[in-house]
């Protein structure tokens, strides 16, 4: 059958998705034309987010390469001091508060407050005056400073998919106070040192932050990209999530809108209309996914194509399927097929001989395929003999539900409809008994355990890209007629961007 974080991304991370777009990608006039995929993130996941921006902001400071800062200046009496500040890094930093604001059809802006950082380094200085010998001397030093950040995150389309543009940042100092050698009281060195080194150093912490910053943003923006390319695609079957349209930013909500074409060797998916208008969703949730029932169709038909529709059952399965009731009428059915032979010398084996066809309607997903049944005995010293062999035509209702880290299917009403129908115990084909039997054998126990094979398929394919890792709450799989709503709320564990952050820089 088909085979099938929390991830503390932070608002450099998931909110990156959604921003407003530049003109780099062209896209065609009708705004909904090819989007099989929206997306859209609210407020309240926005603050949430929002949360984890002082990891973000640490990683920024810490990571941040500052360059030796040297210079000379002319003093009466002494002649002209030089002096070097040399390895200098992040000892320490607090934040004390970040806040987030969506601005509509422009950017995330996010301001983030009494920024508490520690320096420490080297500072060397000497003199070269008439009346002295060049001397030089080293201290180290620790610069303490309070500073606030301005950040306007927009992003560029580049070969449809976003890029990340953090480069509009600012740094407010409120305090930058030099001290050498652990003393905290005003010297004359010191103070001679912060009067005139102070204005440099705000430069670079300015320019070395904040291009730390645009480079974290544009790192987790094309993580986000591969993460959501990586969890869309299982071997050869894959989706198109490049952009179908210009990204929206409301007060309340961000949403992107993606194509959502299936890709697949030389299979070639065409969707040339789309169903979804903003009104589908509302703002009640933190997510929102919106999936169009051409894309469930397309996969279907990847998945048939790449042979994958197939289920073969032996053993105590086979025995479990045929002996649902005990019954004489069951036993008898059962001998005439089997002819004598034990469960574990036979096979069935189940594939569907054409694309499934997929519709979604209010009460659930349709499901119609073509599927052949052909159960097989091998006699111990015989040749193998075909027993049964049938073609029917399905049709089921399923509902669909996540809950505890799993994908639950729910099999409604069923139809099904013969259309081959061979079997060795009956060759003429006149005996009721035997089709009624596997008719009900089918709706009762069959179709349940084909859907019991794809739920842990399924749910083992979404845990390998890494959904199990997501604190998913109240998640709620919403069927309209073509499409399919999945929304939800979500929390994230403490040290997932941690170690992202650890491992790319």
């Amino acid at each position: 059958m088909l085979r099938a974080g929390r991830m503390r991304l932070g608002t450099f991370g998931i909110l990156l998705m959604f921003v407003h777009i530049s003109i780099a990608c062209e896209f065609g006039p009708f705004p909904y034309s090819i989007t099989g995929i929206v997306c859209r993130m609210t407020k309240p996941a926005a603050l949430l987010l929002n949360q984890e921006t002082a990891q973000v902001i640490q990683a920024a400071f810490r990571n941040a390469k500052f360059p030796n800062i040297t210079g000379e200046r002319s003093m009466r009496l002494l002649g002209k001091v030089a002096y070097g500040l040399t390895n200098i890094q992040v000892n320490d930093l607090s934040i004390e508060q970040s806040e987030v604001e969506l601005k509509e059809n422009d950017a995330i802006h996010i301001a983030i407050k009494n920024v508490t950082a520690f320096f420490k380094g080297t500072l060397t200085y000497g003199y070269a005056g008439a009346w002295f010998l060049q001397l030089f001397h080293s201290v180290d030093f620790e610069i303490e400073s309070s500073i606030d950040l301005q950040i306007n995150i927009k992003l560029m389309c580049q070969k449809d998919q976003v890029a990340a543009d953090a480069s509009d940042c600012y740094l407010t100092f409120h305090k930058l106070t030099l001290h050498l050698q652990g003393d905290k009281e005003p010297g004359w060195l010191k103070q001679l040192f912060t009067d005139f080194i102070s204005f440099t150093l705000k430069l670079v912490l300015k320019s070395e932050v904040c291009n730390e910053i645009n480079f974290l943003a544009q790192v987790l923006a094309n993580f986000v990209h591969d993460l959501a390319a990586n969890f869309v695609q299982d071997e050869d079957i894959r989706l198109d999530i490049s952009l179908a349209s210009v990204p929206l930013i409301k007060a309340n909500y961000l949403e992107s809108h993606h194509k959502g074409l299936v890709l697949y060797k030389n299979y070639s998916d065409v969707f040339s209309d789309s169903v979804f208008s903003p009104s589908l969703l509302t703002e009640s949730r933190m997510l929102y996914f919106w999936l169009s029932e051409h894309i469930l169709n397309s996969l279907a038909s990847a998945a048939f194509l790449d042979k994958r529709l197939g289920l073969t059952i032996r053993g105590e399965k086979l025995q479990a399927l045929f002996e649902m009731e005990d019954t004489e009428a069951q036993r008898k059915v059962v001998q005439m097929i089997f002819q004598g032979t034990s469960y574990n010398d036979s096979v069935a084996k189940v594939w569907s001989l054409a694309h499934p066809q997929i519709s979604v309607q209010p009460e659930g997903t349709v499901v119609k395929s073509l599927v052949a049944v052909e159960i097989s005995t091998f006699p111990p010293g015989e040749e193998p003999l075909m027993a049964l062999y049938m073609e029917k035509e399905i049709t089921v209702t399923i509902q669909a539900a996540y809950a505890e880290k799993k994908l639950i299917l729910h099999p409604l009403d069923s139809r099904i409809e013969f259309k081959v129908f061979k079997c060795t115990a009956d060759p003429s084909g006149n005996d009721p008994s035997i089709r009624n039997f596997l008719q009900t054998m089918i709706s009762v126990v069959g179709i349940p355990e084909v859907i019991s094979r794809i739920e842990p398929a399924l749910t083992s394919l979404m845990n390998s890209k890494g959904l199990h890792l997501f604190e998913i709450r109240n998640p709620e799989i919403i069927t309209r007629e073509g499409y399919v709503i999945v929304q939800l709320d979500f929390s994230f564990p403490n040290h997932l961007l941690l170690d992202f952050l650890e491992k790319r820089l």
